[in-house]
């Protein structure tokens, strides 16, 4: 019952953060408020609709619970209201970006383990919850996913959920259980950020140049 709390509050928390991210992305791409209430809708929801369309008897979780639909509408105007303030913050899209992943990915882990997933699997629903809804906000905008850029993202879920099966295995409880992988998600996201962390190319430079 406790651990169903935690996934609440994160899912509201992660809900507005990813909605702030994709109405961002959307203003900047010039979008009318509609389109920006739309890439907001996607990006929030995205990886939890994918997540429990995989999942056997689960009902798509923002039909069943409108709590949901409303943090995202919140987190949109918040967007517009402080978009000025928030374009000041040459980062913020990416902060927002980065909270949603840590929350949405520890959401996942526990989902799967309640409807009893295996770790691997529930590392891997909780990378696709954490990282889908960027993809389907990026291909909406016609950019390249981020995901697959040499930038590490979707490696920063997987980490997330070793560190949490890490934890669990050691007899940590709730809330730590939670909230030290979130804030390791974050912490080592905006590390790539910072230091440009990425994978090496694949490609020869000067054949992809031509």
């Amino acid at each position: 019952m406790t651990s169903n709390i935690y996934i609440f509050w994160f899912g509201v928390i992660g809900t507005a953060a990813f909605a702030i991210s994709g109405a961002m992305t959307a203003m900047r791409k010039k979008f009318d408020p509609f389109g920006v209430l739309i890439i907001g809708f996607v990006t929030a929801v995205g990886g939890g609709t994918v997540r429990d369309v995989l999942l056997k008897d689960v009902s798509v979780f923002w039909l069943e619970e409108p709590h949901f639909v409303y943090s995202i509408i919140a987190g949109t105007v918040f967007a517009m209201l402080f978009r000025k303030n928030l374009d000041m913050l040459s980062k913020s899209l990416l902060l927002f970006d980065t909270i949603g992943l840590g929350l949405y990915t520890v959401i996942g882990l526990e989902i799967g383990l309640n409807n009893g997933l295996s770790g691997m699997s529930c590392i891997i629903l909780g990378t696709i919850t954490g990282s889908f809804g960027g993809v389907l906000r990026d291909i909406l905008v016609n950019e390249i996913p981020v995901i697959f850029r040499k930038e590490i993202y979707a490696t920063v879920s997987i980490i997330g959920g070793l560190i949490y099966f890490i934890l669990k295995t050691a007899g940590i409880t709730d809330p730590l259980l939670q909230l030290i992988p979130i804030l390791l998600i974050i912490v080592f996201r905006l590390a790539v950020i910072r230091f440009k962390i990425s994978y090496p190319s694949i490609y020869n430079p000067k054949k992809a140049r031509k």
